[in-house]
């Protein structure tokens, strides 16, 4: 019993301490020093983009963010200001990144008020939560317009000055949607997986170029975004699943460490992280096991509203118009909070 006891116990130590150092190595900060680079955001006006922005002005990065919403960014640079950010340091853009003309005129902006693009960040994103059955063309496009193509046409406008330079860093924001397709968000992922492979590609041919392209897969995260996801189908048993998931700690992450990880993955010129332990598990399982992964997705995905029947299913909503006694419950606290404090 004893020596049993012992096994347990030096099983254990060993197992704690495999996981403090791997905690260790997926946090050391690298010698990339953002001070006075200029970092371009986009999707930079709430969320995980606003973060990344605090997180990197505090380090007295140069910092434009780019996003639609005209009040958001307001809101968002006094917000970056009243941490300390030098006036002249913090610059908001107003343009669609889905429009190449606009990406163009963005990226010229930004050289010629801030300089050279040192650090970009394809962070923006949208989300249609549904059944296949209730999505249409519509959605697959709008979401390969803003994961693909603003992406790709973004390093094209970035990537001359970085090449005469010699260096550069690129992150794009993809997502675990884009390892493994989640039931209910075909759109989503399909266009998450196209970045994957877009970024991948990308990396392997420019680090001869001193350009380092991070690829990044959350998992789950508490950015305080779920509001903004649209959603279709039975709107409001749509939401609810949706938002409790991206609310639950253990199953999602604080947007803060997210920000805090990918940067140090950044400074590192990792060519990918993924964010959040069931993230990992479940995109380590997949690239063992990808027929096995989607039969039990399969089978979650049975566990979820069915089909719309009604004409109005077909309609997208705002998460923030399909609320319900669940998603205003104590099970979302912590994405409620997360909101107020990043401009949501």
């Amino acid at each position: 019993m004893k020596k049993q006891t012992r096994t347990n116990w030096l099983l254990s130590a060993g197992l704690g301490a495999a996981a403090l150092a791997a905690a260790l190595y997926g946090n050391r900060r690298g010698a990339y020093n953002l001070s006075r680079r200029v970092v371009l955001i986009t999707g930079g006006s709430r969320g995980l983009g606003l973060v990344l922005a605090r997180q990197a002005a505090a380090e007295g990065a140069r910092v434009a963010l780019c996003a639609r919403d005209a009040a958001e960014l307001a809101r968002a640079r006094q917000q970056l200001l009243a941490l300390g950010a030098a006036e002249a340091d913090v610059l908001t853009l107003t343009h669609d990144i889905t429009n190449a003309d606009e990406v163009t005129a963005l990226v010229r902006e930004v050289e010629t008020l801030l300089g050279p693009v040192d650090v970009l960040i394809n962070n923006a994103g949208i989300i249609t939560a549904g059944p296949l059955e209730n999505m249409d063309a519509r959605d697959f496009q709008e979401s390969m317009d803003t994961h693909f193509w603003a992406p790709f046409n973004l390093m094209q406008a970035v990537l001359p000055a970085m090449r005469r330079r010699g260096e550069g860093r690129i992150v794009n924001v993809s997502s675990l949607g884009g390892k493994v397709a989640i039931p209910h968000m075909a759109p989503y992922s399909a266009s998450k997986f196209a970045l994957v492979g877009l970024s991948e590609g990308f990396r392997a041919e420019l680090k001869q170029h001193g350009v380092s392209v991070t690829t990044v897969c959350p998992g789950l995260l508490r950015t305080g975004s779920a509001g903004h996801a649209e959603v279709k189908g039975q709107h409001k048993k749509e939401f609810a699943w949706f938002s409790i998931a991206d609310a639950l700690p253990g199953f999602s992450m604080d947007a803060e460490q997210a920000a805090r990880q990918i940067w140090n993955a950044t400074r590192r010129g990792d060519g990918e992280i993924i964010l959040t332990l069931p993230a990992k598990l479940l995109s380590t399982l997949h690239g063992l096991l990808p027929g096995t992964t989607t039969d039990l997705l399969a089978w979650m995905n049975r566990t979820l509203p069915a089909t719309g029947e009604s004409e109005a299913a077909n309609e997208r909503r705002r998460g923030s118009e399909s609320e319900s006694a669940l998603t205003r419950s104590p099970l979302t606290a912590l994405n409620r909070k997360a909101a107020a404090k990043n401009n949501e």
